[in-house]
């Protein structure tokens, strides 16, 4: 039971980039990729699109995210408990 319960606590922190479909205002077929969390990062999202685009190549249409805190507001000099939102916004050439 105990190994059961880590690799479930073990999967909900790694998680994973997800995607969207979705259009732009030209008409345009996008993806909306999240890979927001601690235990994610701005490569998550990158390596997702790359993985969605089938080796394709896309373009970055755009990105959105928790902007890095300032030194001051840090504890001990790391950002701690703070939920941070990363979502970027691509097109497969």
């Amino acid at each position: 039971m105990i190994k059961i319960l880590s690799v479930i606590a073990v999967l909900a922190l790694t998680g994973c980039a997800t995607a969207q479909n979705t259009y732009l205002k030209n008409g345009k077929e996008a993806l909306s990729i999240d890979c927001s969390g601690e235990a994610m990062s701005w490569a998550a999202c990158y390596e997702k699109a790359d993985a969605s685009c089938a080796g394709t190549g896309y373009n970055i249409v755009s990105t959105n995210g928790t902007p890095q805190p300032k030194e001051d507001d840090k504890t001990l000099g790391v950002d701690v408990g703070n939920y941070k939102n990363r979502t970027v916004l691509v097109v497969c050439k």
